[in-house]
């Protein structure tokens, strides 16, 4: 595919056609992702203020087969939002564009446009006591339309769904510039081909998403956090069962936590107090949301007697307060800053059936162990209750990942692998992005890649969109 620059020469075009302010120069974090491992492009960069200044540029960019590449909040773990190399794109952010339109508390719906921050939707929807479930370690910066692109998960899937399952509509611009009105609130809309199910999950290679009704929940009346040590995975999933078994949809998200990790933030996060004073190998964080007249506190205490009757419980801390969910929560979500500081030599965003998540981790130990120097350190945890591990190798104690640079590749590989020949996914929540596209040529089913590709010719027949994110580069 031949493309046009986003060069002065464009600007100069755009800039006869939309409002002051819209075309900005760029600034170098349109150029980063938080792993550091692409250098984006940016020919020009662009932050529209409504739907109409987007399906201009759009319009234009096609019209010129200028590459458009959507940018939300910058947060994505794939490299979707950046373009290290080719021709410069046109750079669209969502930015300006991140007003709550409207809230129905009755219905249980809020629309916002598509670059309100993910923490704004999730106040805006506690104002009127009502929970958006959608909840994510940078949900500060995140925004709602990449979070819809990426089909983003969080840490309650298990309750309420990946984004996909929270959003009713979309409004959206197709490559063409023609502005898709589908900002439905219904929930019952069986009228053909979900146009809106085929843009959430596209990383921006169909369309640009510029405002979401999104489904809210009611606010549970009472919340109860516990930690717990197992003695295996197998008993983290037999425990999951009986927590399922006794409170139903009131577990809202059951966390698997490995040694490694706390002892990660031991090592980069002392200030950061730990449930235990030596660190389990095998924990698990289960956080509940009950209905008015629930006790949290006595189901989780019943719920850890009756596990450690059954062999699947060893110890555990039940918080009194929220203070000390908060506290058991952070361990948690300070994990993800402790892998960061160590520097993994390959990280893994992989899902397995939940009933072979622990041959997983032990046949994973092997294969890791079997590539050549055998000190690398794993952690593996994460979303256990939809089967979602984030599954990091790390260079052994006082060495870098610089050392293992020649093994990132064969590690990517086996892990991938592995999963694949135990039915999984390669990526669970973080999309496919740029760092992918090859994992999806080499294991996605040929019927299904033909089908995205004819997708993809028919909606963008320029391959305007993000090209080379999700498929390769067309020819």
């Amino acid at each position: 595919m031949t493309y046009a620059p986003a060069d002065a020469d464009f600007a100069a075009t755009l800039s006869t056609l939309l409002p002051p302010g819209v075309l900005c120069s760029p600034e170098p974090r349109y150029q980063e992702e938080p792993r550091g491992r692409y250098r984006g492009q940016v020919g020009i960069l662009a932050k529209p203020g409504c739907v109409s200044e987007v399906a201009l540029l759009l319009r234009t960019a096609n019209a010129a087969r200028v590459p458009v590449v959507p940018y939300g909040g910058g947060t994505g773990l794939v490299g979707g939002q950046v373009k290290p190399e080719g021709t410069p794109p046109l750079v669209i952010s969502l930015e300006r564009m991140n007003r709550i339109q409207a809230v129905y508390p009755q219905e249980n719906v809020l629309v916002a446009e598509a670059g309100a921050i993910l923490a704004d939707v999730q106040q805006a929807a506690l104002d009127q006591r009502r929970l958006f479930p959608l909840s994510l370690a940078s949900e500060g910066t995140a925004q709602i339309g990449g979070n819809l692109a990426t089909n983003a998960g969080g840490v309650n899937v298990l309750r309420y769904g990946n984004a996909r399952d929270l959003c009713l509509g979309l409004e959206a611009v197709l490559p063409s510039g023609e502005i898709w009105n589908g900002l439905t609130r219904l929930r019952k809309d069986n009228t053909g081909y979900d146009l809106r199910n085929l843009l959430i999950g596209s990383e921006g290679s169909l369309g640009v998403i510029t405002a979401a009704a999104l489904k809210m929940a009611p606010l549970p009346a009472c919340q109860g956090v516990a930690v717990i040590v197992v003695p295996s995975p197998e008993a983290a999933i037999a425990l999951l069962a009986l927590a399922r078994d006794q409170l139903g949809e009131g577990v809202s998200a059951f966390e698997l936590l490995h040694r490694q990790g706390l002892e990660f933030l031991s090592e980069h996060l002392p200030q950061l107090r730990q449930p235990f004073e030596r660190a389990p190998e095998w924990s698990v964080l289960v956080d509940v949301g009950l209905a008015q007249g629930g006790d949290p506190v006595a189901a989780l205490t019943t719920m850890f007697e009756r596990a450690a009757e059954a062999g699947l419980a060893q110890d555990g801390v039940i918080a009194q307060s929220e203070a000390q969910a908060q506290s058991l929560w952070a361990v948690r979500e300070f994990i993800p800053e402790a892998n960061r500081l160590v520097g993994s030599v390959s990280s893994h965003d992989i899902s397995v059936p939940i009933s072979e998540i622990p041959a997983f981790i032990a046949r994973g130990a092997e294969v890791i162990a079997g590539l050549g120097q055998g000190d690398m350190r794993i952690n593996c945890f994460g979303h256990l209750g939809d089967g979602n591990l984030h599954y990091n190798v790390f260079p052994a104690k006082g060495r870098s990942r610089s050392d293992y640079q020649e093994l990132r590749e064969p590690v990517k590989q086996a892990v991938h692998e592995l999963v694949h020949s135990m039915g999984g996914s390669f990526s669970a929540e973080h999309g496919v992005g740029r760092m992918k596209v090859a994992d999806l040529q080499r294991f996605g089913d040929p019927v299904k890649l033909a089908g995205m590709g004819v997708i993809k010719q028919a909606l963008d027949p320029n391959g305007i969109m993000n090209p080379g994110a999700v498929l390769p580069l067309q020819n």
